[in-house]
């Protein structure tokens, strides 16, 4: 008989900055595409969301989406209006009613946002990168344009910074800020994107400023022990990623200083093969052991971490001091319960129906999109 596999240290109450969570198994940012019809969340978004708040310790909310320039998908909720504010109040009401913690997740897509996306075409402005240089897309499918050189970046920091006061209305209990997959803060970081010869570009101390700048701004709002930040430092996905002595020069730098801060947490995105795409034949990722590497460099932020574990090997993990929490991404998709399945020994091996990850197709309305969305199943658990 196999042994009985111990995930008591993933249900211990966690400390991350000022905010106490509940449990270790966590949500990460999960782009489901269901902000119909104008990027203001839904009710459906509501009962999405409380569905997995009544297990999980913490809830990152998906990519919230700061102003109409920066954007890609055409339901991604934003937070630049009142109207949205409003729907994610709702949302960490319910959040909170069922017991679980909320972060936003600020995001801005950058050089890979979509020239045809409504919102994008709305906004009358180009597409910005730190540079005039386009992502290599992994299929011909892919619209990717070369964006427009940012003239000054102090313009999109006043907007993270206005979008995580437009979070503190809107409830959330601290914010994200999205440093990881090949998107606007990333794209500063990595030589690749970010060819500026001024104080924004060149040296790594000069790379690393954006994304600093970016952090010190919400912190203004928000005190640093309410922001996190999830950096991706093997790349790949978004055509990102540096040689493995410049990507291991460049976070080593900017996770030190990152910590000085005084964040709330730090989460460390491991290689998966999931974001590595085949571009000109060969994945373009710089695998490496992520945590190894970076993991003791955090000392006044928590270290958290994400990346295809399963269960059993965050248990581990996490009572082996390498991390104090994990996120999990695709595993939320499909099992609305997984914290209680995990601390019940309940599998954890439902499907993910991929035609209906990034929303319906098959329909426009509401109840169109709960399909692949609200009505994955719950386990059966014992009645008391």
């Amino acid at each position: 008989m196999a042994a009985k596999i111990d995930f008591s240290p993933l249900f211990q109450p966690l400390q991350i900055g000022a905010v106490t969570l509940r449990n270790r198994v966590l949500m990460s940012a999960l782009t489901r595409n269901r902000a119909l019809p104008t990027n203001v969340p839904n009710d459906l978004m509501v009962e999405y969301y409380r569905q997995r708040a009544e297990s999980a310790g913490l809830i990152v909310s998906e990519g919230i989406l700061i102003c109409q320039q920066g954007t890609e998908w055409p339901h991604a909720p934003g937070i630049w209006n009142q109207d949205q504010i409003v729907g994610w109040k709702k949302i960490n009401d319910a959040i909170h009613e069922a017991g679980s913690q909320s972060f936003a997740q600020i995001w801005h897509l950058g050089r890979v946002s979509h020239p045809e996306a409504p919102e994008q075409i709305a906004s009358g402005q180009p597409v910005y990168g730190p540079s005039a240089i386009a992502a290599r897309a992994p299929r011909i499918q892919l619209i990717l344009v070369q964006p427009t050189e940012i003239d000054d970046p102090m313009k999109l920091i006043a907007i993270y910074k206005q979008a995580a006061m437009n979070a503190k209305e809107a409830g959330f209990d601290g914010v994200e800020v999205h440093g990881a997959n090949g998107y606007l803060v990333h794209e500063f970081l990595d030589s690749g994107s970010n060819l500026r010869m001024d104080n924004w570009g060149g040296s790594i101390e000069n790379r690393s400023r954006f994304g600093l700048e970016v952090l010190k701004a919400v912190s203004e709002v928000w005190g640093p022990d309410r922001v996190g930040i999830k950096l991706s430092p093997a790349g790949g996905y978004n055509d990102m990623g540096m040689p493995l002595e410049e990507t291991l020069e460049t976070y080593n730098y900017f996770i030190a200083q990152v910590d000085k801060l005084g964040l709330a947490y730090i989460v460390l995105q491991r290689y998966t093969q999931f974001l590595d795409p085949i571009i000109d034949g060969k994945r373009r990722a710089i695998d490496h052991d992520v945590i190894g590497a970076y993991g003791h460099l955090v000392k006044r932020s928590t270290l958290l971490s994400n990346g295809s574990f399963t269960p059993e090997e965050a248990a581990r993990t996490v009572s082996e001091g390498k991390v104090v929490g994990v996120f999990w991404g695709q595993l939320w998709v499909s099992h609305p319960d997984l914290a209680k399945r995990i601390q019940n020994g309940k599998p954890t091996d439902t499907p993910i129906d991929l035609h209906t990850l990034y929303g319906n197709t098959a329909g426009t309305t509401l109840d169109d999109q709960r399909v692949g969305y609200t009505d994955y199943p719950f386990a059966e658990y014992p009645s008391l």
